[in-house]
Formats: C-alpha cells, structure tokens, sequence
C-alpha cells in the first residue's frame, strides 16, 4: 500500500474518531467535509491528472442537486435511489455535452469556456422562478433507509453515510486511475502531442474524463441537496468553483487524497476563523499563500518531502 492510500486510511481513521466524539454540530460539519471532499475528488481527476482547470465545476455540483430535487419532488415524484441516480447520470451527460465543446482548447481558454457555461447555468437557476429562483428550494427529502434500520434524519447517521459515500467515490477513482483510462488521462497531462502521434482520440478521452467527474459532481449534489434539505442558484457560482479548486490546491494536485485533506482544512479553517474574526478570508489565504510559496505540490507534496529529508 503506498503512502497516499494509507494516508487515505489515517483521514478516515481520524473522521470516524471525530464522529464519535460529536454532537448535532460536529455531524453537521463532517457531512459537510464529506461532500466538498467527493467535489474536490472530482476535480482533481480533471485538473491533477487530466491538467484540465474547470471554473466551472460548480456548475455541476449545483445541477446534480437541482435534478435530485426535481426527479425526487411532486413533479416527477421518483424514489430518493432513483432522484440520486438520474441525478448523477443527468449531470455526467450534461458535462458530456460542455466537455466536448471546452476540451477543444487548453489553458486559459479551457478555463474561460467552463466559467462561461457555469455562469450560464448559474444565471437560468437564478432567474427561473419555477425552480425558486434566487429564494431557492426547501424541504428537499433524504434518502429513507429505514427499512435496514438506518434513520438518515439522524444527523450522526446521516454524516456517517456521506462518509462511506466518500470512501466508495475515492475507491471507484482510484480504480479508474489504474486502469488504461486513467494511463491515457495522465498521459494527457504530460503530452498530448505524443498520444495524438501515437492515434489516440485526444479530445474523446477528454471529453470523458470531463463527463465522467461530471457524473461525480452530479453526486455530491445530490447528497449536498440532501443534507442542508435547501438549494439555491449559488451552489452553481463560480466562486464555488473557486474554492473547491483551492482545496484541490492546498491538499496537492493529482494526489487524490491531497484534496480530501484539503476539504477537511479549508472547511475547519473557515468555520473555526470565522467565530474568531471577520477577517478570516484573509487569514485563510495568507495560509494558503505560504502553502504554494513552499514549492511543494500542497500539503501531501510537503508532507512526502519531509519524509524523503528524515529518511535521508
């Protein structure tokens, strides 16, 4: 096992530790890591590994809790696994269509491009009034597994389930990383002249890589929907993005893990600084300014440096 897996355990080690020593606002706090940690998987799969940086990530996120809101409310009126379902299939094949417009181009353009649709898809949720418009959506269910004898109202049950769900997403990534999909995706990163050289379909393997962290994003917003029981327009905004590809930074780029860890500091960071001032933005990025100063890929690059110095 190598260093990052088992430092996949350790995280999952320490949140399972954190859960039995919480009440209802710890729950609600590792339900919250549990998402954002599936969201900034997803998106280290596009920009760690596939070197494709989307601002437009959110946009997903927040379409994949819409449409679990619309398949499992009164209009079409789905069971919650089915709403979760067609969530995540409906968002992957939205991303789908976006990947294989953005992945034409690279760079800045790629980033402007999946800014532009998110805020397209921001705009239509915030002016619809059919969907709640800028007031939102209330009283969204949860998934109902009492029949196993799982209460998911509980707020410990709840948090305890979005962390599986979280392991069962980084397990499935992991995979695909192993396997030649994920072989060509990192390829992709490195040099995609010499796969094109080679007769790979370059904008093919991108555009699936886009729709498939799509489909994850899609899921995130499902359980996200879920847990606050309330959507709103800004799920979808670009600042939402932002700070998700922040915790992709912080934790350390195609790592995996790294992003994981980084939603578990950035949330603590944000919700511990901002009971202590109102500054806590500015804390919170001279922080994250020291991180990338240190030349490392994050806090895994950093901390995998400093093993390498002790063993020397």
């Amino acid at each position: 096992m190598t260093f990052r897996h088992l430092l996949a355990v350790a995280l999952l080690a320490v949140l399972l530790v954190w859960h039995s020593q919480s009440e209802y606002y710890g729950f609600e706090l590792l339900a919250e890591v549990a998402v954002f940690a599936i969201l900034a998987m997803s998106l280290d799969l596009l920009a760690g590994y596939g070197g494709m940086v989307s601002l437009g990530h959110a946009a997903l996120f927040g379409l994949g809790a819409y449409l679990y809101s619309w398949l499992g409310g009164p209009m079409v009126g789905l069971t919650a696994p089915l709403a979760m379902l067609g969530a995540t299939l409906g968002t992957g094949a939205v991303a789908l269509a976006v990947g294989a417009v953005a992945v034409r181009v690279e760079g800045i353009f790629f980033i402007m491009i999946t800014l532009g649709f998110g805020q397209m898809g921001y705009e239509f949720f915030f002016q619809n009034k059919a969907l709640g418009g800028d007031d939102g959506l209330y009283g969204i269910r949860r998934l109902d597994l009492s029949g196993v004898g799982i209460d998911l109202s509980d707020p410990g049950s709840f948090a305890l389930a979005v962390i599986l769900c979280a392991v069962v997403v980084y397990l499935l990534l992991a995979w695909v990383l192993a396997t030649p999909f994920g072989a060509v995706l990192k390829g992709l990163h490195a040099n995609p002249n010499r796969l094109r050289a080679l007769g790979l379909r370059v904008h093919a393997y991108r555009a699936a890589a886009f729709a498939f962290a799509g489909a994850v994003a899609g899921f995130a917003g499902s359980i996200s929907a879920q847990h606050t029981q309330f959507i709103a327009p800004h799920l979808l905004n670009w600042t939402t993005s932002g700070e998700v590809l922040i915790m992709v930074i912080l934790g350390g780029l195609g790592t995996l893990v790294g992003p994981a860890v980084g939603a578990v500091v950035l949330v603590l960071l944000r919700h511990e600084l901002s009971s202590v001032t109102d500054y806590w933005g500015a804390v919170m990025g001279g922080f994250l300014i020291l991180v990338v100063l240190s030349r490392q890929n994050g806090l895994i690059g950093l901390t995998e440096r400093l093993l390498r110095w002790r063993r020397g």
